[in-house]
C-alpha cells in the first residue's frame, strides 16, 4: 500500500505541478495563499491543511483531468443489471474507466479545460459516494490509501509552493509543456517535467 501511495501521489504531484505551470494565475493563487497561511514559519505544517482550501481544489481539479489510475480495479457483477441499455449477466468482470467519468462533458463544463474554481461552488468529492469524480474509487471499494496518499500530496504541495518560486527552463515557454501520458497502472507524465526551483526569500 505505502509503494502504491507513493507512486500515485509522485504522479499527481508532477501532474499538479505541470497544470499550474501552464496556469500561471492558478500558481500565483495557490502560492499565494500557502503562503499567507503559513506565514513566517518557514514551513506549511499539517495542522495548516484545513485553511489551504485553494490548494485543495487545485489538487482535485488535477486528479479530474489526469486521476493517478486511469482504470479502476475490475469489479464482477453479483446478478443480472442493465448498464446503458445492454443486459450484463451475473459474474461479469467489470472496468471502470475514471478518466473517461472525469472527462464526461454531460457532467462537466469544459471538461478538457483546468480550471480549479469549477469546485468552489460544487461539493463533487473523491472521499465519498459522488460518482463524478472518481480518481481514487467510490464507497467501501475506494482507494485504501486516501488517508495517507492525499494528505503527503497536500503537504508536499504545500511546501513545494512555500520554499519555491518556479519557472520553467530558459529555453521553454509554457506552450511548449506537453501533457502527453504515459499509460499504465498509474498515469505518469510521458515526458519529465523539468522545473527551475528558486528559493523563497
Amino acid at each position: 500500500m505505502f509503494s502504491a501511495g507513493t507512486d500515485t501521489s509522485s504522479a499527481t504531484l508532477t501532474w499538479i505541478m505541470t497544470e499550474l505551470m501552464i496556469n500561471p494565475r492558478a500558481m500565483a493563487k495557490a502560492r499565494d495563499e500557502v503562503r499567507k497561511i503559513a506565514g513566517k514559519k518557514g514551513k506549511v505544517e499539517e495542522h495548516d491543511l484545513q485553511n489551504l482550501t485553494y490548494l485543495k481544489i487545485v489538487i482535485k481539479e488535477t486528479m479530474r483531468l489526469h486521476p493517478p489510475a486511469p482504470l479502476l480495479i475490475p469489479r464482477e457483477t453479483t446478478e443480472t443489471c442493465v448498464i446503458q441499455g445492454r443486459k450484463v449477466p451475473p459474474e461479469t468482470r467489470i472496468i471502470i474507466n475514471a478518466r473517461s467519468i472525469s472527462l464526461d462533458p454531460n457532467t462537466w463544463e469544459d471538461a478538457e479545460e483546468f480550471r480549479p474554481e469549477r469546485f468552489i461552488d460544487n461539493n463533487a468529492d473523491f472521499r465519498g459516494q459522488d460518482f463524478r469524480l472518481v480518481p481514487l474509487g467510490v464507497g467501501r471499494r475506494s482507494c485504501p490509501g486516501i488517508n495517507f496518499a492525499l494528505p503527503v500530496v497536500e503537504l508536499v504541495l504545500a511546501n513545494l509552493l512555500y520554499c519555491f518560486d518556479w519557472t520553467l527552463p530558459a529555453c521553454m515557454t509554457k506552450e511548449e509543456l506537453d501533457l502527453e501520458e504515459e499509460l499504465g497502472i498509474t498515469m505518469h507524465k510521458k515526458n519529465p517535467l523539468v522545473l527551475v526551483p528558486r528559493l523563497f526569500q
